[in-house]
């Protein structure tokens, strides 16, 4: 009666332990090559914002806003990426901002957002979000999206908190 109790629980305690080491092992081979690709993708992101750049180094400065996540300088001092958050209608906008050492706008364009489908998820549309292309802080010629009021402004807010950035390393000294 004992072993009737006892057996089952081995046994499955055994399928639970060979498949948890059978995972393990799977995921010790696909980690680094899942971090290689996310690498590659971001670089590729990057790359897409500022064409003319030969590399980018990551800098860390003090101070920043606290919406700015990273900052990537490219190597051939042709401009700088930003990566800012924003708080949109639908949760957190993660926006991608290059900016030249003039202090004009390369290229900015949305990495991830929770927007409403039809409306504030236009600010990943090209009539919005290349509409920032050659303008400097001031955002002079950018139009809202009619009914998007919140989406907008956080878009635009996130791209102020990157020129706020831009300043603090300074990016057109």
């Amino acid at each position: 009666m004992k072993n009737d109790f006892v057996m089952p629980i081995l046994v499955l305690t055994l399928i639970c332990l060979i498949f948890t080491g059978a995972l393990a092992f799977t995921n010790s081979i696909t980690e680094p090559i899942i971090a290689a690709a996310a690498a590659e993708r971001e670089n590729s992101a990057r790359y897409a914002l500022i064409p003319a750049a030969e590399g980018f180094e990551l800098i860390a400065v003090d101070g920043l806003p606290a919406t700015v996540r990273e900052i990537y300088k490219s190597t051939n001092d042709v401009g700088f990426i930003f990566i800012v958050t924003a708080n949109g209608y639908g949760g957190e906008l993660r926006i991608m901002c290059g900016i030249d050492a003039t202090g004009t706008i390369i290229r900015s364009s949305v990495l991830a957002h929770s927007e409403t489908k039809g409306l504030g998820a236009k600010i990943e549309d090209p009539p919005f979000a290349d509409q920032f292309a050659g303008v400097d802080r001031q955002l002079v010629g950018v139009v809202a999206i009619s009914g998007a009021t919140i989406s907008t402004n956080a878009y635009m807010n996130a791209i102020r908190d990157a020129f706020a950035a831009y300043d603090l390393i300074g990016g057109a000294s």
